[in-house]
């Protein structure tokens, strides 16, 4: 009687978040007999070493789902530094906190509960209210700068740590101190969160912002968690040596604002603001090249602009001569008339009009001007301001180049990997609706 052939079966296991970062973990083999009804036992063969799985389930909770491919270049690079100024932020407040609670009178017996809760009270409401005020004057421009707002911050959180080790030394004046610091830290508070929120639209590829921001969570749980052992183990050893103290708060001061600055810089922003627009478009009218995000990043400053009169000669500032979304009625009856004229000749047929007013481009946005409108005026004023440096007539040349070039522009921009569907800037609150009589004598 002729026997039947067995039939060997192989099955593979993959583990993996990305079909295109798959690893094999094992490889299970197994006889089946036709004359049976069932295969024989199964010969499983494991393709990793269980360190490797435990390591692998380890940083599940610190990487994004399909890292690397789910967020971009700059993402490791920031996060190392970010997670260094992190440590030293908690280290060091360690220190400022035993300064503080010994300036209220922990530890003494003339301190009562009562006035301690009262000035922790007036701490908290002091940067409750600080918050809502920084809110309200300056969240709508930490979207337009973020790199200088997230730097901003984190300054600003040094200051107030700095108002909590100075209070020992001031008794008299330990309230107005307190409430400086906590009205410092609301500043950070706002600026810092908003930015992070920025940050992280930025480095999601793959629409998978919410689980940057969860692991970016873990991450800064284990630098909180480690920076407070290190900051107990020296609050411990210089308790009672303020030389020490000082020395050890202002080096890791010192180092927090390096790699704060440091980690700003490894940032490549693929969104248009009014310094990032006006770095790309001097480029492009020197060279009829547009530079990369990566180029920009190593060419733009990210220290506020009062900074860049010493701190570099060589940033071209072009972009501060332009003021976008100006109110007409704060114009004069001249500069009216002059807008009137404009209006009827060189921007007949776009949404906004451009004023020069003693080197500065004043841009009015139409009412029913788009996003789309808003960027192209920007450009347009941009290009107008590099004409009047060289003396030239700013409105015909301008919107020549505009007819010209401005389509090229964008289009050159968006393969450059440029985003270019609105400008990052200040919210344009101030628009104008204007009417030009046609040759009949009525109103279009």
């Amino acid at each position: 009687m002729e026997s039947k052939a067995a039939a060997e079966m192989m099955f593979e296991e993959w583990n993996g978040t990305a079909s295109t970062k798959l690893t094999k973990t094992a490889t299970i083999t197994f006889t089946e007999n036709e004359a049976e009804s069932f295969p024989t036992s199964p010969s499983i063969k494991k393709s990793s070493s269980p360190f490797k799985q435990i390591t692998s389930r380890i940083l599940e909770a610190f990487l994004p789902e399909g890292f690397p491919d789910s967020v971009t270049s700059d993402y490791v690079p920031f996060q190392v530094w970010d997670s260094l100024q992190g440590l030293s932020t908690y280290v060091r407040t360690m220190l400022s906190t035993q300064a503080l609670l010994s300036a209220i009178g922990v530890g003494e017996k003339s301190a009562t509960v009562i006035g301690a809760t009262f000035q922790w009270f007036l701490r908290d409401l002091t940067g409750m209210l600080g918050g809502i005020l920084f809110t309200l004057y300056q969240g709508s421009n930490l979207d337009s700068n973020a790199k200088m707002w997230r730097l901003v911050a984190d300054l600003m959180n040094d200051l107030g740590m700095l108002m909590d080790l100075l209070s020992p030394l001031f008794p008299s004046a330990f309230s107005f101190i307190l409430c400086l610091g906590s009205l410092s830290r609301s500043f950070t508070g706002v600026a810092s969160g908003a930015t992070r929120a920025a940050l992280t639209q930025h480095f999601a590829l793959q629409n998978n912002a919410a689980d940057i921001s969860a692991k970016e969570g873990s991450q800064e749980t284990v630098a909180t968690m480690i920076g407070m052992a290190f900051g107990m183990l020296l609050a411990r050893i210089t308790m009672g040596h303020s030389l020490s103290i000082w020395l050890c708060f202002l080096s890791l001061t010192m180092f927090h604002m390096y790699a704060n600055y440091r980690a700003v810089c490894c940032l490549s922003l693929t969104t248009l603001n009014c310094q990032r627009s006006s770095i790309i478009l001097l480029h492009f009218l020197e060279t009829g090249q547009v530079l990369s995000p990566k180029q920009v990043s190593t060419m733009e400053h990210v220290l506020p602009v009062w900074t860049t009169s010493w701190c570099s000669k060589s940033v071209n500032i072009l972009h501060t001569r332009v003021c976008m979304g100006v109110r007409i009625s704060s114009l004069n009856y001249r500069d009216l008339g002059e807008l009137s004229h404009l209006a009827g000749s060189h921007y007949k047929k776009a949404k906004y009009l451009l004023l020069d007013k003693k080197g500065v481009i004043n841009v009015v946005m139409h009412k029913d001007s788009t996003a789309t409108d808003v960027l192209k005026a920007f450009i347009h004023a941009l290009v107008m301001a590099k004409l009047n440096n060289q003396g030239r007539s700013v409105h015909s040349e301008s919107q020549l180049w505009i007819d010209k070039h401005y389509e090229v522009f964008v289009l050159k921009l968006q393969s450059s990997g440029w985003r270019t569907e609105r400008l990052l800037s200040p919210t344009v609150t101030w628009r104008a609706n204007w009417l030009i009589p046609s040759s009949n004598g009525k109103f279009d």
